[in-house]
Protein backbone atom coordinates (compact mmCIF):
# COMPACT_ATOMS: atom_id res chain seq x y z
CA UNK A 1 0.00 0.00 0.00
CA UNK A 2 2.79 2.38 0.90
CA UNK A 3 4.59 1.52 -2.34
CA UNK A 4 1.43 2.28 -4.31
CA UNK A 5 1.05 5.66 -2.59
CA UNK A 6 4.69 6.44 -3.22
CA UNK A 7 4.29 5.60 -6.91
CA UNK A 8 1.25 7.88 -7.18
CA UNK A 9 3.16 10.70 -5.48
CA UNK A 10 6.15 10.27 -7.78
CA UNK A 11 3.93 10.32 -10.84
CA UNK A 12 2.13 13.43 -9.59
CA UNK A 13 5.47 15.09 -8.88
CA UNK A 14 6.79 14.21 -12.33
CA UNK A 15 3.61 15.55 -13.92
CA UNK A 16 3.90 18.76 -11.95
CA UNK A 17 7.55 19.38 -12.80
CA UNK A 18 7.19 18.48 -16.49
CA UNK A 19 4.23 20.83 -16.86
CA UNK A 20 5.96 23.62 -14.95
CA UNK A 21 9.13 23.10 -16.97
CA UNK A 22 7.34 23.52 -20.30
CA UNK A 23 5.49 26.62 -19.10
CA UNK A 24 8.65 28.23 -17.72
CA UNK A 25 10.39 27.54 -21.02
CA UNK A 26 7.47 29.04 -22.91
CA UNK A 27 7.46 32.16 -20.73
CA UNK A 28 11.19 32.65 -21.26
CA UNK A 29 10.80 32.19 -25.01
CA UNK A 30 7.95 34.70 -25.10
CA UNK A 31 9.86 37.27 -23.02
CA UNK A 32 13.09 36.99 -24.98
CA UNK A 33 11.62 36.29 -28.41
CA UNK A 34 13.39 39.29 -30.03
CA UNK A 35 16.73 37.84 -28.88
CA UNK A 36 15.98 34.16 -29.46
CA UNK A 37 14.07 34.23 -32.74
CA UNK A 38 16.39 33.37 -35.65
CA UNK A 39 14.46 35.58 -38.09
CA UNK A 40 12.02 38.45 -38.22
CA UNK A 41 8.60 36.73 -37.97
CA UNK A 42 7.06 39.18 -40.47
CA UNK A 43 9.85 39.05 -43.06
CA UNK A 44 8.70 37.46 -46.31
CA UNK A 45 10.93 35.79 -48.89
CA UNK A 46 9.08 34.03 -51.69
CA UNK A 47 12.35 32.47 -52.88
CA UNK A 48 12.53 30.64 -49.53
CA UNK A 49 8.87 29.59 -49.45
CA UNK A 50 7.97 26.20 -47.94
CA UNK A 51 11.46 25.17 -46.96
CA UNK A 52 11.38 21.96 -44.88
CA UNK A 53 12.67 21.58 -41.28
CA UNK A 54 16.40 21.24 -40.65
CA UNK A 55 16.52 17.44 -40.79
CA UNK A 56 14.86 17.14 -44.22
CA UNK A 57 16.49 17.30 -47.59
CA UNK A 58 16.64 20.82 -49.02
CA UNK A 59 16.47 22.53 -45.62
CA UNK A 60 18.11 25.85 -44.84
CA UNK A 61 19.90 26.08 -41.44
CA UNK A 62 18.69 29.67 -41.12
CA UNK A 63 15.12 28.31 -40.83
CA UNK A 64 15.30 25.43 -38.30
CA UNK A 65 11.59 24.50 -38.51
CA UNK A 66 11.11 25.51 -42.11
CA UNK A 67 9.13 28.33 -43.71
CA UNK A 68 5.53 28.92 -44.71
CA UNK A 69 4.08 29.73 -48.13
CA UNK A 70 5.35 33.32 -47.89
CA UNK A 71 8.86 32.36 -46.79
CA UNK A 72 8.39 33.39 -43.16
CA UNK A 73 10.28 31.48 -40.48
CA UNK A 74 7.98 29.04 -38.65
CA UNK A 75 10.07 28.90 -35.46
CA UNK A 76 10.18 32.67 -35.11
CA UNK A 77 6.44 32.95 -35.65
CA UNK A 78 5.78 30.29 -33.00
CA UNK A 79 7.97 32.19 -30.53
CA UNK A 80 6.16 35.47 -31.13
CA UNK A 81 2.82 33.67 -31.15
CA UNK A 82 3.60 32.47 -27.62
CA UNK A 83 3.54 36.12 -26.53
CA UNK A 84 -0.05 36.53 -27.65
CA UNK A 85 -1.17 33.19 -26.21
CA UNK A 86 0.40 33.79 -22.79
CA UNK A 87 -0.81 37.38 -22.58
CA UNK A 88 -4.40 36.30 -23.16
CA UNK A 89 -4.02 33.33 -20.79
CA UNK A 90 -2.56 35.35 -17.94
CA UNK A 91 -4.68 38.50 -18.10
CA UNK A 92 -7.99 36.88 -19.03
CA UNK A 93 -7.44 34.00 -16.60
CA UNK A 94 -6.75 36.25 -13.62
CA UNK A 95 -9.65 38.62 -14.36
CA UNK A 96 -12.05 35.72 -14.86
CA UNK A 97 -10.81 34.09 -11.67
CA UNK A 98 -11.24 37.22 -9.55
CA UNK A 99 -14.71 38.11 -10.83
CA UNK A 100 -16.13 34.59 -10.76
CA UNK A 101 -14.55 33.61 -7.44
CA UNK A 102 -15.79 36.74 -5.63
CA UNK A 103 -19.33 36.25 -6.89
CA UNK A 104 -19.19 32.53 -6.09
CA UNK A 105 -17.97 33.15 -2.54
CA UNK A 106 -20.67 35.74 -1.90
CA UNK A 107 -23.42 33.51 -3.30
CA UNK A 108 -22.24 30.37 -1.52
CA UNK A 109 -21.57 31.83 1.91
CA UNK A 110 -24.10 34.62 2.35
CA UNK A 111 -26.94 32.68 0.67
CA UNK A 112 -30.29 34.52 0.60
CA UNK A 113 -30.97 37.13 -2.04
CA UNK A 114 -27.29 37.44 -3.17
CA UNK A 115 -27.32 33.73 -4.02
CA UNK A 116 -30.62 34.03 -5.88
CA UNK A 117 -29.48 37.02 -7.95
CA UNK A 118 -26.04 35.60 -8.80
CA UNK A 119 -27.37 32.11 -9.55
CA UNK A 120 -30.07 33.45 -11.89
CA UNK A 121 -27.48 35.63 -13.63
CA UNK A 122 -25.22 32.60 -14.10
CA UNK A 123 -28.09 30.55 -15.54
CA UNK A 124 -28.98 33.28 -18.03
CA UNK A 125 -25.34 33.77 -19.02
CA UNK A 126 -24.75 30.07 -19.59
CA UNK A 127 -27.74 29.84 -21.93
CA UNK A 128 -25.66 31.50 -24.66
CA UNK A 129 -23.37 29.22 -26.73
CA UNK A 130 -19.87 30.34 -25.66
CA UNK A 131 -18.15 30.19 -29.06
CA UNK A 132 -20.94 32.05 -30.85
CA UNK A 133 -21.10 34.53 -27.98
CA UNK A 134 -17.37 35.22 -28.23
CA UNK A 135 -17.56 35.71 -31.99
CA UNK A 136 -20.49 38.09 -31.53
CA UNK A 137 -18.59 40.10 -28.91
CA UNK A 138 -15.52 40.36 -31.13
CA UNK A 139 -17.68 41.42 -34.08
CA UNK A 140 -19.22 44.19 -31.96
CA UNK A 141 -16.04 45.39 -30.19
CA UNK A 142 -13.66 44.84 -33.09
CA UNK A 143 -10.53 42.73 -33.26
CA UNK A 144 -7.58 43.20 -30.95
CA UNK A 145 -5.94 41.72 -27.89
CA UNK A 146 -8.14 43.70 -25.51
CA UNK A 147 -11.31 42.52 -27.22
CA UNK A 148 -10.23 38.90 -26.94
CA UNK A 149 -9.50 39.28 -23.22
CA UNK A 150 -12.87 40.94 -22.60
CA UNK A 151 -14.65 38.19 -24.56
CA UNK A 152 -12.98 35.44 -22.51
CA UNK A 153 -13.80 37.16 -19.21
CA UNK A 154 -17.42 37.86 -20.17
CA UNK A 155 -17.97 34.27 -21.24
CA UNK A 156 -16.11 32.23 -18.62
CA UNK A 157 -16.65 33.96 -15.26
CA UNK A 158 -19.67 31.69 -14.77
CA UNK A 159 -17.41 28.63 -14.54
CA UNK A 160 -15.71 30.02 -11.45
CA UNK A 161 -18.94 31.34 -9.94
CA UNK A 162 -20.73 27.98 -10.04
CA UNK A 163 -17.88 25.85 -8.75
CA UNK A 164 -16.75 28.25 -6.01
CA UNK A 165 -20.36 28.77 -4.91
CA UNK A 166 -20.71 25.02 -4.34
CA UNK A 167 -17.38 24.87 -2.50
CA UNK A 168 -18.28 27.85 -0.33
CA UNK A 169 -21.62 26.28 0.58
CA UNK A 170 -19.86 23.07 1.56
CA UNK A 171 -17.24 24.85 3.64
CA UNK A 172 -19.85 27.10 5.22
CA UNK A 173 -21.51 24.06 6.79
CA UNK A 174 -18.30 22.97 8.53
CA UNK A 175 -17.83 23.16 12.31
CA UNK A 176 -14.91 25.57 12.11
CA UNK A 177 -17.16 28.15 10.44
CA UNK A 178 -19.82 27.69 13.12
CA UNK A 179 -17.16 28.17 15.80
CA UNK A 180 -16.00 31.38 14.17
CA UNK A 181 -19.59 32.65 14.02
CA UNK A 182 -20.19 31.81 17.69
CA UNK A 183 -17.06 33.73 18.65
CA UNK A 184 -18.68 36.87 17.25
CA UNK A 185 -16.57 37.39 14.13
CA UNK A 186 -18.10 39.24 11.22
CA UNK A 187 -19.30 37.16 8.28
CA UNK A 188 -17.14 38.98 5.76
CA UNK A 189 -14.05 38.30 7.89
CA UNK A 190 -14.98 34.62 8.16
CA UNK A 191 -15.38 34.38 4.41
CA UNK A 192 -11.93 35.84 3.78
CA UNK A 193 -9.94 34.14 6.55
CA UNK A 194 -11.70 30.78 6.94
CA UNK A 195 -13.52 29.82 3.74
CA UNK A 196 -11.28 31.39 1.10
CA UNK A 197 -8.09 29.52 2.16
CA UNK A 198 -9.97 26.22 2.04
CA UNK A 199 -11.34 26.79 -1.45
CA UNK A 200 -8.05 28.17 -2.75
CA UNK A 201 -6.83 24.78 -4.13
CA UNK A 202 -9.99 24.59 -6.24
CA UNK A 203 -9.48 28.16 -7.40
CA UNK A 204 -5.90 27.33 -8.45
CA UNK A 205 -7.06 24.33 -10.48
CA UNK A 206 -9.82 26.38 -12.14
CA UNK A 207 -7.37 29.20 -12.88
CA UNK A 208 -4.93 26.93 -14.70
CA UNK A 209 -7.78 25.30 -16.61
CA UNK A 210 -9.14 28.73 -17.51
CA UNK A 211 -5.75 29.84 -18.78
CA UNK A 212 -5.72 26.80 -21.07
CA UNK A 213 -9.24 27.62 -22.26
CA UNK A 214 -8.17 31.22 -22.93
CA UNK A 215 -5.31 29.96 -25.10
CA UNK A 216 -7.75 27.78 -27.05
CA UNK A 217 -10.27 30.62 -27.46
CA UNK A 218 -7.56 32.94 -28.77
CA UNK A 219 -6.42 30.24 -31.21
CA UNK A 220 -10.00 29.70 -32.43
CA UNK A 221 -10.58 33.41 -32.95
CA UNK A 222 -7.28 33.89 -34.75
CA UNK A 223 -8.07 30.79 -36.83
CA UNK A 224 -11.12 32.62 -38.21
CA UNK A 225 -9.26 35.96 -38.46
CA UNK A 226 -11.03 37.54 -35.48
CA UNK A 227 -7.96 37.93 -33.29
CA UNK A 228 -5.25 40.57 -33.65
CA UNK A 229 -3.93 41.86 -36.96
CA UNK A 230 -3.58 39.14 -39.58
CA UNK A 231 0.06 40.13 -40.08
CA UNK A 232 1.01 39.43 -36.46
CA UNK A 233 1.96 35.82 -35.74
CA UNK A 234 -0.50 33.77 -33.68
CA UNK A 235 -0.76 30.03 -33.33
CA UNK A 236 -4.33 30.00 -34.62
CA UNK A 237 -3.51 31.92 -37.78
CA UNK A 238 -0.52 29.63 -38.41
CA UNK A 239 -2.77 26.59 -38.04
CA UNK A 240 -5.29 28.12 -40.44
CA UNK A 241 -2.58 28.76 -43.02
CA UNK A 242 -1.01 25.35 -42.52
CA UNK A 243 -4.35 23.64 -43.06
CA UNK A 244 -4.44 25.03 -46.60
CA UNK A 245 -0.96 23.71 -47.45
CA UNK A 246 -0.86 20.51 -45.41
CA UNK A 247 0.17 18.38 -48.40
CA UNK A 248 2.96 20.73 -49.51
CA UNK A 249 4.25 21.98 -46.14
CA UNK A 250 2.95 19.88 -43.23
CA UNK A 251 5.33 21.58 -40.76
CA UNK A 252 3.43 24.87 -40.98
CA UNK A 253 0.43 23.12 -39.39
CA UNK A 254 2.08 20.55 -37.14
CA UNK A 255 4.54 22.68 -35.12
CA UNK A 256 2.07 25.35 -33.91
CA UNK A 257 -0.39 22.55 -33.15
CA UNK A 258 2.23 20.85 -30.98
CA UNK A 259 2.95 24.13 -29.16
CA UNK A 260 -0.77 24.70 -28.56
CA UNK A 261 -1.34 21.13 -27.37
CA UNK A 262 1.62 21.11 -24.98
CA UNK A 263 0.66 24.48 -23.52
CA UNK A 264 -2.96 23.58 -22.83
CA UNK A 265 -1.98 20.15 -21.48
CA UNK A 266 0.70 21.63 -19.23
CA UNK A 267 -1.69 24.21 -17.79
CA UNK A 268 -4.29 21.57 -16.93
CA UNK A 269 -1.73 19.18 -15.46
CA UNK A 270 -0.08 21.95 -13.48
CA UNK A 271 -3.36 22.74 -11.75
CA UNK A 272 -3.98 19.10 -10.87
CA UNK A 273 -0.43 18.71 -9.61
CA UNK A 274 -0.65 21.81 -7.42
CA UNK A 275 -3.93 20.61 -5.96
CA UNK A 276 -2.47 17.19 -5.14
CA UNK A 277 0.47 18.82 -3.41
CA UNK A 278 -1.19 21.64 -1.47
CA UNK A 279 -4.78 20.56 -0.85
CA UNK A 280 -4.95 19.87 2.93
CA UNK A 281 -7.74 17.31 2.48
CA UNK A 282 -5.78 15.24 -0.05
CA UNK A 283 -2.64 15.53 2.07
Amino acid sequence: MADARGLVKRRAGARLWLSAGWLVLLVLVALFAPLLAPQDPLMQDLFAARLPPFWASGADPNFPLGTDSLGRDVLSRIMYGARVALSVALIAGILTCVIGSVLGLIAGYFRGWPDVVISRLVDIWMAFPPVLFSILLIAVMGTGLGSIIIAVVVIDWTRFARVIRAEAMSQGAMDYVASAQVSGRKRFSIMLTEILPNVMPTIVVLLTLEMGIAVIVEAILSFVNLSISTDDPTWGSMIAEGRLSIHQAWWVLVFPLIALFLTVLSLSQLGEGLKDRFDPVLR
